[in-house]
């Protein structure tokens, strides 16, 4: 009998009941670690060796946002270990680090039709998922949410075994024994973890294992860090140095007995299909190995991969074109369908869509697509040998690159053993696997060690970006110029079920978008209902198909509904005769921790009410429920001088709740901002005959070290749940431009990015 994801949960049993499906059934699953010689391990988290060093596993993908310093972090806090002593590895592809958080968020993604059945339903549904799956996808800014308690857990566990072991060699009761510094203590004795760690992981814990009282974290408050921006911090990154002596380990340095190096060629991204080549040009060229086709790519290796890129432009391929795309088509639907098309209501507060009965200022905004683009482009290694295939390679989501890569050369899942290694940047670009799928391809085909490298081209032929959003705004006004009545009208394509069927359903970027064009999704206008308490608000979806694989790219739909809203919120000030800040401030009600943001951007940026010729505009967000989510408040400062406009300095004050790693944080806003400084000032994503119009890393307009505005971020103290701090910065810094852009010039712009039609 074959298991469908449709058969989870199925039928009636006898008398009524229903029939729980086999994902509902409890499984053990083995410890996936290994120790080396003198180490032992104490759980799937956490190994000791015999030297003191204390090895923490980390199931996420570790791209620049400091996930393998802040759960290594969290165990060395809970489990009363040294710093100094702490090391990390990629924790294994395993059901042992199942992300349920994110298995629950995209369960529409997987299946479906069992979404919404109850929250206990949704739960279990999602735990089972995500382990027999062993989906430990990183992304959503879910690794603290989901990975934060089994690493404390697994932490307080090893502290109370080492405790245990310590406590019987001395003859006293192991709940009196103090465990920090890497040693446990009771009166005048002391032993370190180095010395119980044999015997210490043969001890059974306490179940449920004795967290300490505070949990993991540093404080924001003045006084409580040094001053002196050089100071040490208290956890720094375990990845720093060897980031700066350039000895870290990312998929292109991976270096193997006979490796060859290969370049490859795609097609335009909408289903373009190889119809030749002239293989006989590369003749002359040194060192070529040999070369693999397929009906959508052709790919050369040789030993050197400034070879195997020759010798692709000498055989110049051609493909034939399913779908020629070009920007202003896109354009001109989305416009289109934004007034006329089919909409699905997908939120509504308050009063409900009845309780606009009129429109009194409407404003249509414009988002582009952006491209992930981080500065390392796609790159894997593997190798092919007796039915096996190894590979090496940075995902965001690895058990599902391991599924690609073993359904395209027709082995077992079980047959490919995937190595993570750290990616060079993200922003969601390597949740996508095409990279996996044919350096499988050209491995099995060459049956030698290969390593593909995507050259920046090809990086943006095949770049799924943030799908464009055409987005209708009107608002009813009220009594002194507030807004009564919100109603969002947002023209794109759904992408989110069009990601999931290439991620989940390993489709290809064309069948998905055929299968999903006309699906409503709410994930794809989340955050369009603001933080602001309205007495009515209404959101619809008009799904778009656009001809483009669209994915998803730092912030996702919470850049574009930021930037509507926050640009209508400016707008509906400006026509009251309102100051920006104090009209905000009344429409957020109970939402306190949002004002407190505010309040203390305007102190940090000498706020002047954003009066003309000013130059400062403001902005604020929020992202995830009132109970737990991430805010920030932004003043933006920018002029306009002969070469342009440039913004000179961000104001951004933040609530994150809990802050586990201060420095973290502050780095991740901070280039949070300028990747938004970017997306606002940088160059717009167009397309011509299914291509982009330039295929240079620069053409982007991506600022450099002479565009860095100065940048002030201060954390607000808080002791709610951990929030992601790494995509506020690129949500709010183009709103907060925008609107400084109208103080400075009196010009509003309503597209992204803001110059892409001039000033």
């Amino acid at each position: 009998m074959e298991v469908t994801r449709r058969g989870l949960v199925t039928g009636a049993a006898v008398g009524g009941g229903l029939l729980v499906a086999w994902w509902f059934m409890p499984r053990n699953y083995p410890n996936p670690l290994e120790p080396a010689s003198g180490e032992h391990v104490f759980d799937a988290w956490i190994k000791v060796a015999e030297d003191g060093v204390v090895t923490v596993a980390v199931p996420q993908l570790e791209m620049g946002q400091g996930i393998t310093t802040l759960l290594p972090q969290v165990v060395a806090q809970e489990m009363g270990a040294d710093w100094r002593q702490i090391a990390v590895e990629p924790a294994p592809v395993a059901a042992a680090y199942p992300n349920i958080v994110l298995a629950r968020r995209w369960s529409h993604m997987w299946e479906p039709l069992a979404e919404g059945l109850s929250d206990t339903t949704d739960e279990m549904l999602a735990r089972s998922f995500a382990r027999t799956r062993r989906f430990t996808a990183t992304a959503d800014g879910t690794s603290m949410d989901a990975y934060e308690g089994p690493a404390r857990g697994a932490a307080a566990a090893a502290r109370a075994m080492l405790a245990l072991e310590a406590a019987e060699r001395w003859g006293v009761s192991w709940e009196e024994c103090e465990v920090f510094g890497g040693f446990v203590r009771h009166g005048d004795k002391r032993a370190s973890f180095g010395e119980l760690a044999n015997g210490a992981a043969q001890q059974s814990p306490p179940d449920p294992p004795p967290l300490n009282p505070e949990a993991p974290g540093e404080s924001p408050l003045p006084g409580a860090v040094p001053d002196n921006a050089t100071a040490i911090p208290d956890f720094p990154r375990i990845d720093l140095p060897s980031k700066v002596d350039g000895g870290h380990l990312f998929a292109a340095d991976v270096r193997l007995p006979g490796m060859v190096y290969a370049a490859i060629r795609h097609g335009p991204n909408n289903g373009s299909e190889l119809t030749g080549f002239n293989a006989d040009a590369a003749a002359g060229i040194s060192g070529i190995v040999g070369a693999v086709r397929t009906s959508r790519w052709l790919a050369v290796a040789a030993t050197t991969w400034w070879s195997a890129e020759r010798a692709l432009d000498a055989m110049k391929p051609q493909f034939r074109t399913n779908y020629p795309v070009d920007s202003d088509d896109v354009e001109a639907r989305l416009r289109t369908l934004l007034e006329v098309g089919d909409s699905f209501k997908i939120a509504e507060t308050g009063f409900g869509e009845e309780a606009m009965t009129r429109v009194d200022l409407a404003r249509r905004y414009e988002i582009e697509p952006a491209h992930a683009a981080p500065v390392e482009t796609a790159s894997a290694a593997a190798r092919w040998s007796d039915g096996r295939l190894e590979l090496w390679i940075a995902s965001q989501a690895p058990e599902q690159a391991r599924v690609a890569a073993a359904k395209a050369v027709g082995i077992a899942v079980e047959d490919v053993a995937l190595y993570p290694m750290s990616a060079g940047g993200s922003f969601d670009a390597r949740l996508e696997h095409d990279h996996a799928i044919e350096i499988a391809h050209i491995a099995k085909e060459l049956d030698r060690p290969v390593q593909l490298t995507w050259s920046r081209r090809e990086e943006l032929i095949r770049s799924r970006p943030r799908p464009p959003v055409f987005a209708l705004v009107g608002g009813q006004m009220g009594e002194g110029g507030s807004i009564d009545a919100l109603r969002m009208r947002i023209a794109t394509p759904p992408s989110s079920y069009e990601f999931g069927r290439r991620l989940f359903g390993n489709l290809t970027a064309w069948a998905a978008i055929r299968e999903t064009a006309e699906m409503a999704d709410p994930l794809a206008v989340e955050g369009a209902v603001p933080a602001y308490e309205l007495p009515s608000v209404t959101v619809r979806h008009v799904p778009v198909e656009i001809g483009l694989p669209t994915g998803r790219v730092r912030g996702n739909s919470h850049g574009p509904m930021a930037f509507a809203i926050e640009s209508f919120v400016d707008e509906a000030a400006a026509r009251a005769m309102r100051e920006p800040l104090s009209y905000r401030m009344a429409m957020l009600g109970t939402d306190i921790r949002l004002a407190a943001c505010l309040q203390r951007a305007a102190s940090m940026a000498e706020w002047d009410g954003g009066a003309n010729q000013s130059g400062q505009g403001i902005a604020c967000y929020r992202i995830g429920p009132p109970e737990t989510g991430a805010r920030i408040a932004c003043v933006a400062t920018a002029r306009r001088g002969e070469g342009g406009v440039r913004v000179t300095r961000l104001s951004a004050a933040v609530d994150i709740g809990r802050i586990v790693n201060l420095d973290i944080a502050r780095q991740q806003v901070e280039g949070g901002l300028l990747f938004g400084l970017g997306i606002a000032l940088g160059n717009s994503l167009k397309m011509r005959g299914g291509l982009p119009t330039s295929f240079e890393y620069a053409d982007l307009g991506l600022p450099g070290l002479a565009d860095c505005p100065e940048i002030e971020v201060d954390f607000i103290a808080s002791e709610t749940a951990p929030a992601d701090p790494g995509e506020l910065g690129a949500v709010i810094a183009p709103p907060a431009i925008a609107n400084a852009l109208f103080s400075a010039t009196g010009l509003r712009l309503r597209r992204l990015p803001l110059l892409s039609s001039g000033l």
